[in-house]
C-alpha cells in the first residue's frame, strides 16, 4: 500500500509515518494543502489520511481536486471538528471514512485496511486462499464449498489473518488490530485464544486441513 498522510500537527504527522513505515506501508507526507495537491497532481496513491483543518487552506480542496480529476485515491479523513455537517460535507465530497481526534494508531490502520481492501477488490469481491472462498461484499465465507458462518470478530479476524499469510503476527498485534483502544481494558489475552480455536475448527472440519500454526511464545502464523 502507498500512503499519502496530510497533516499539519509534526509530532502526528511523525508518529503515523512511524507507524504505518514499520507496518511495512509506503508512505508519504506533507504539511499543507498546497503540498498536498503537488503531490497528488504528480503521484498515485492508494489511501490518504486527510485533516481538514490545514494552514493554508480547508481540506476539503483535497477531495474536490480528486473528484475533478477523475482519481480514485480511498480517503480517511482525521479531524477534531465532530460536527455532524463537517462529516456530512466530508463523505459527500468523496471521503471513504471519518476518524475523530484523538484516536487510537490500531483504529486508524485497521480502517485504512479496511478501505484499501475495498478499493483493491472493487471490481472483484472474492477472496481466495487455497480452499477458502470470501465473498467480501456479503461478507460469506465458503471452504471446500461449504458455507461456514463466522462472528463479526471471527470473520476480521480471518481477514487479517489471510491478508498477513506466512508473516508471524503476535497476539498483541492481532489484538490491537481487531479491538483497538478496548485492548486497554483486557486482563488477558483469553479471549484472542477463543476466536482462534473456534475458528481452526470451522476450518479444520471444512477443509480437513490446519491452516492456524501457534509460533511458541510468539504468536501465530497463516499457511
Amino acid at each position: 500500500m502507498k500512503l499519502l498522510i496530510i497533516e499539519d500537527e509534526p509530532g502526528l504527522r511523525e508518529g503515523i509515518e512511524k507507524y504505518f513505515t514499520e507496518a511495512g506501508v509506503l508512505c508519504e507526507s506533507c504539511g499543507t494543502l498546497d503540498s498536498a495537491i503537488s503531490k497528488i497532481s504528480l503521484y498515485d496513491y492508494d489511501c490518504i489520511l486527510l485533516d481538514i483543518g490545514l494552514p493554508d487552506g480547508e481540506g476539503f480542496a483535497v477531495l474536490e481536486h480528486l473528484k475533478a480529476n477523475g482519481k480514485n485515491e480511498g480517503v480517511l479523513i482525521i479531524s477534531a471538528r465532530n460536527s455532524l455537517d463537517t462529516k456530512i460535507k466530508g463523505l459527500n465530497l468523496g471521503a471513504d471514512d471519518y476518524l475523530i481526534k484523538p484516536f487510537h494508531l490500531a483504529e486508524l490502520k485497521a480502517r485504512i485496511d479496511a478501505i484499501y481492501r475495498r478499493k483493491a477488490f472493487n471490481t472483484n469481491n472474492l477472496l481466495v486462499h487455497d480452499l477458502i472462498n470470501i465473498d467480501l461484499a456479503a461478507r460469506e465465507v465458503k471452504v471446500n464449498s461449504i458455507d461456514l458462518i463466522f462472528t463479526r470478530k471471527e470473520y476480521d479476524m480471518l481477514l487479517y489473518f489471510i491478508a498477513n499469510k506466512g508473516k508471524v503476527i503476535s497476539k498483541n498485534a492481532i489484538a490491537e488490530h481487531l479491538w483497538g483502544d478496548e485492548i486497554d481494558l483486557a486482563d488477558s489475552f483469553d479471549f484472542i485464544y477463543t476466536h482462534i480455536k473456534n475458528i481452526r475448527k470451522k476450518l479444520m472440519e471444512a477443509a480437513h486441513k490446519d491452516y492456524i500454526k501457534a509460533i511458541y511464545g510468539v504468536g501465530y502464523k497463516f499457511i
